[in-house]
């Protein structure tokens, strides 16, 4: 990200940090900081251990050294608030403030961790391209994690002049609010600039993180948003609709009209990470049909009784919602059975270790340790 817009953005306000989100809150958890001579700064760009930080002194590039944790759920991200201690060169974020929100996908390892994409975010863009045909599932997937992370969703369908029929357009709307209850969807064309304002004015009040697969238009989406070119846009492939990696890396981007704009490559994984509320809030129908079920514990597989499997059976349920719900609650199952267990192994190797330095020492104690 370029810093051009930093004397901009903060003549804008009496403080300097005020554009990027900074406000009484902030400033009362950096306080303690603040006495130690540190600058507060926000991180909006993360690359190779390193970090661009715009701080009440200016942009600065510092190192990550003295908060980067064995947890990877700790690591220093875009959106972060960040403890930046002003001497020295190079420069080091010292801490990071505690995150208000955070948007987490487990990651593809074997390992079973958490990735954080974005964090502080008060707005969850899910970009959805109507250049292909629509993926309920994927948006169903996303919308879990954006509601697991406590800021509130948004589903974009992108290329919307792709849809000249009026009639046909409302119905994929539709077909996405049915798949996406309580949240907002709403159509644009960067190309037209039809619904651009109005997402502008949606996300004019915080930090919004834009989410998508490649192709999805999330770049020039952005460039829209912005009102000028600042991230590189591809083409996408006529066949499938799919793009390249356009973004690489993830870019907090100040926008015209208030607030902010974190910009992420394209996602080809989407993995549950801990998300068992958030299915629940994608799928509130069946959690409203499951009170009525007869069993407390109802599986909604065959139990008598099962008030879900009644209103797939009227047809007021989708089955494909019933299928999709199952889907996700077994893999965030699986997901937390996966966590717990790696958590136990890395517990016994450090009792194991403990153990270990509590046997040497004892033996020192006693001279069973030959000097060498």
């Amino acid at each position: 990200m370029s810093f051009s817009s930093f004397s901009q953005a903060s003549s804008a306000s009496a403080h300097p940090l005020a554009a990027y989100g900074w406000d009484a809150d902030w400033e009362a958890e950096f306080a303690p900081y603040a006495e130690q001579g540190l600058l507060p700064g926000r991180v909006v760009r993360v690359d190779r251990g390193r970090c661009d930080v715009i701080t009440t002194a200016g942009p600065v590039r510092a190192d990550t050294e003295f908060v980067v944790p064995r947890d990877p759920m700790k690591v220093v991200c875009t959106g972060d608030w960040a403890a930046v201690d002003p001497a020295g060169d190079p420069q080091f974020a010292r801490a990071l403030l505690p995150r208000r929100t955070a948007f987490v996908r487990s990651t593809s390892s074997e390992r079973s961790e958490g990735q954080i994409l974005a964090a502080n975010v008060d707005h969850a863009i899910i970009a959805v391209s109507l250049a292909v045909e629509l993926d309920l599932g994927r948006i169903e997937r996303f919308l879990a994690l954006a509601w697991e992370s406590g800021a509130t969703p948004l589903v974009v369908l992108t290329k919307a002049d792709l849809v000249p029929d009026p009639t046909g357009l409302s119905y994929l709307v539709d077909d996405v609010e049915t798949t996406a209850p309580g949240v907002q969807v709403l159509p644009v064309s960067s190309a037209t600039g039809d619904g651009v304002d109005v997402l502008a004015a949606v996300v004019a009040g915080g930090t919004s993180v834009l989410l998508g697969a490649s192709g999805a238009g999330k770049s020039t989406l952005a460039n829209a948003l912005i009102g000028a070119d600042v991230m590189e846009v591809q083409a996408t492939r006529d066949a499938d609709g799919k793009g390249r990696h356009t973004t690489t890396t993830r870019n907090l981007l100040v926008l015209p009209g208030g607030g902010v704009l974190i910009d992420t490559p394209g996602l080809r994984g989407v993995g549950l990470w801990d998300a068992s509320s958030g299915v629940s809030q994608v799928f509130s129908e069946i959690d409203a049909l499951a009170d009525g079920c007869r069993f407390h514990d109802c599986a909604h597989e065959s139990e008598p009784g099962c008030a879900v499997l009644a209103a797939m059976d009227d047809g007021s349920l989708p089955v494909r919602r019933l299928e999709s719900y199952r889907k996700l609650l077994r893999e965030n199952q699986r997901i937390l059975a996966r966590t717990d267990a790696r958590m136990r192994a890395e517990i016994r190797r450090d009792w194991k270790l403990k153990g270990a330095e509590g046997r040497a020492n004892m033996e020192a104690k006693r001279g069973k340790v030959r000097k060498p």
